[in-house]
């Protein structure tokens, strides 16, 4: 069955430099067909991610959004005063839905619902603030299943999660930037010491052909990672080829109640930050029942962008500002709760 929970609740790109700075127009066009069922444009789609590479690098860097964005003459650990834009340097805009800046990833994760319980065996460089959910309570793992974590980032949910499968199970965090992966794998060790457990690695891949034979996985989860695709039906794809049949999807993504005005999509900030390349809520539905997946369960959680706005996120405030008067960010993105099965 498949169920869907609903909420009611100018045309120049904001980059800084222009409409062409940084290649956004090809960010754009690659952005709009990634979270359609458009033909992708490979020249395009290889522009956002290497957009979206060198974003997360920065980020993986400095140790999270506020220090990658306030760029090489700024404080690492202090959160921008104002907006400002700069993709074609170091930006002050800001955090966003993947990574705020106005308050610490402890408090991101808390606000979000991980438990004391979740973090005590997560390595603290782990959590980057890079969230907007918490699939490991969705997925509801269990003792001895396999787990593959698109996005993985610095490890933080595959660290989650380890204890949660414990020492027959298995974690496999797939992400397509290297100064990601080695912040995981040097994770790692801190892990095992703190958890006694080495059931956790990481593979240098791409979302949309990851690098993990058919049937592997008893569940896929994501955090916040599947709308910076610009083909999210492949990605649905490899999600349902990597499954075992009867396998669970647990994924926490920002999707949109309605398409964003043009200036919000066109912001390669925006797209780094999780805004720009989400899909429609029933856009993702079709893309996953394309895929073969059921028992499809959309969950909107709209109170994860109010806060971003009530705590005045500085992405979150540049983006009132692109919308048409008397708009919020709730009336257009939320955050989504996913979760399916591959069909038995």
């Amino acid at each position: 069955m498949n169920t869907t929970t609903t909420s009611t609740n100018n045309d120049t790109a904001s980059c800084g430099c222009g409409p062409t700075c940084c290649g956004v127009e090809s960010v754009r066009n690659a952005a709009a067909a990634g979270a359609t069922q458009s033909p992708i444009d490979e020249a395009a789609a290889d522009a956002v991610r290497e957009k979206v590479r060198e974003g997360y690098g920065q980020i993986a860097r400095s140790g999270g959004w506020s220090g990658a964005q306030l760029g090489a003459g700024g404080s690492a650990t202090a959160a921008p005063a104002k907006s400002s834009s700069g993709c074609c340097g170091g930006s002050q805009a800001g955090g966003g839905c993947c990574g705020p800046a106005t308050f610490s990833p402890e408090q991101l994760a808390a606000a979000i619902g991980y438990s004391p319980s979740d973090l005590a065996a997560t390595p603290e460089s782990a959590n980057m603030g890079l969230s907007c959910g918490n699939p490991t309570a969705i997925a509801a793992l269990r003792p001895g299943e396999v787990v593959i974590d698109l996005g993985s980032g610095g490890g933080f949910d595959c660290f989650v999660a380890g204890p949660k499968v414990g020492p027959t199970g298995r974690v496999i965090g797939v992400d397509m930037t290297p100064d990601m992966l080695s912040k995981a794998r040097k994770n790692i060790a801190a892990y095992t010491k703190q958890s006694g457990l080495s059931n956790v690695e990481f593979r240098l891949g791409e979302i949309e052909n990851l690098p993990v034979a058919d049937a592997t996985a008893d569940v896929v989860i994501s955090n916040c990672v599947l709308n910076l695709s610009t083909d999210k039906p492949r990605v649905w794809r490899e999600i349902a080829r990597v499954l075992k049949p009867g396998g669970r999807v647990a994924v926490s993504d920002l999707a949109l109640l309605r398409p964003l005005p043009e200036a919000v999509r066109a912001d390669v900030e925006a797209l780094i930050g999780c805004v720009a390349g989400a899909a429609l809520v029933e856009e993702t539905r079709a893309q996953m029942q394309a895929a073969g997946l059921t028992d499809i369960v959309l969950t909107p959680k709209p109170g994860y962008i109010d806060a971003m706005t009530d705590w005045q996120d500085p992405l979150y405030r540049r983006i009132i500002d692109a919308l048409p008067a008397g708009a919020k960010p709730g009336d257009y993105i939320t955050s989504l709760d996913i979760a399916a099965r591959k069909r038995t």
